[in-house]
């Protein structure tokens, strides 16, 4: 039974100390980490090789806390296929492991896709390999599935470097439900883009406006070209464009607050890593702390909002558009909680 979200906001979770069905969904991104911020910046470069040996780490780990199924996306490197293959030549699984049977595009949609089809397959925890924008799109998707993020992006604020071993028995801890949901997952803050009176999108780490008119490359670096930044959080520890916030605010998960902050010549000035191996002073012209709930206006027109590092949505003249801060976004799984609350049920001793 995933969580259930009622009117009031109150999320009421399925304690009964285990599933029915200990299911895991793997969605790996064969597109995560080859952005043009490779090129303009230093970052780290995961190819898809590598991801197909965290996928094997990941089934490994999870068949070690008896998760009896794993689904993996499809795609057009065939992660899933190569890592089941490769595992097939040195183990003889007991979990059973396929590749989800769906028609794959190669493009973002096929995130969402598998994401929708893990979460009507009663999966009880969804593993993404990927960057914030990964992310942003299975969440379109997973419905109240969990999320265990494994970052193979850029400016990853919301998924983190994780070994896959480890993410595998947490996830697998999760699936199992051995372990509380409101101990150890929290629910995100998103950002809602409300576009002439209608949702059209929403981020889970900043969505920038920037003053570009065309979508171009997707991803953003320049900050002569950028106007405007929102924030879900920002800490010391961030990279990109959160961290600019980070570094004079910090903002966690954890808070009902984001920040807005509008960049140009002003009394403030501070120093950030904005991408991976650069540091700058960014001019910021006017800085605040926003509450869950509030909403902050596109002034820039026309103008592209970047959601969680990429140009998505278009603004013209004529548009009315705000962005709106909110508490409703995907549940995440906090490893560090999950490992621990194991531990301390003693499901690692025997």
């Amino acid at each position: 039974m995933m969580p259930e979200v009622h009117a009031s906001g109150i999320i009421e979770y399925d304690t009964s100390g285990g599933s029915k069905m200990a299911k895991v969904g793997i969605i790996a991104n064969p597109q995560s980490g080859k952005d043009i911020r490779r090129l303009v910046a230093h970052g780290t470069v995961i190819d898809n090789l590598e991801k197909v040996n965290i996928v094997k780490r990941l089934i490994l780990g999870l068949e070690a806390v008896g998760i009896e199924e794993v689904v993996i996306m499809p795609d057009t490197f065939c992660i899933g296929e190569r890592a089941i293959e490769d595992l097939g030549k040195k183990y003889s699984l007991k979990t059973k492991t396929s590749v989800l049977e769906m028609r794959i595009e190669g493009s973002q949609e096929d995130s969402q896709k598998a994401a929708k089809i893990m979460a009507e397959e009663d999966v009880g925890c969804i593993i993404t390999l990927g960057g914030d924008g990964t992310n942003r799109v299975v969440a379109r998707g997973c419905g109240r599935v969990p999320i265990a993020p494994v970052s193979t992006g850029t400016n990853n604020v919301f998924p983190t470097m994780m070994e896959g071993t480890i993410m595998g028995l947490a996830a697998g801890v999760v699936a199992r439900r051995l372990v509380r949901l409101d101990e150890v997952c929290f629910q995100s803050k998103r950002l809602s883009i409300i576009k002439n009176k209608k949702e059209v999108d929403s981020a889970f780490v900043d969505v920038v406006v920037c003053k570009d008119v065309f979508v171009g490359s997707r991803a953003i670096w320049d900050m002569n070209k950028i106007f405007r930044i929102v924030t879900t959080r920002g800490e010391p520890t961030n990279i990109g464009m959160s961290a600019i916030g980070g570094f004079f605010h910090p903002i966690s998960v954890f808070e009902d607050k984001g920040h807005s902050i509008k960049i140009g010549k002003g009394n403030l000035k501070v120093k950030a890593p904005i991408s991976p191996g650069i540091v700058e002073w960014v001019d910021v012209e006017k800085f605040e702390v926003i509450s869950v709930g509030d909403s902050v206006r596109v002034l820039q027109k026309p103008s592209i909002l970047a959601l969680d590092g990429e140009r998505e949505v278009e603004v013209s003249e004529n548009d009315e558009v705000s962005i709106r801060l909110l508490r409703d976004g995907p549940l995440v799984v906090d490893v560090n909680k999950v490992m621990n609350a194991a531990v301390n049920k003693g499901f690692f001793t025997a």
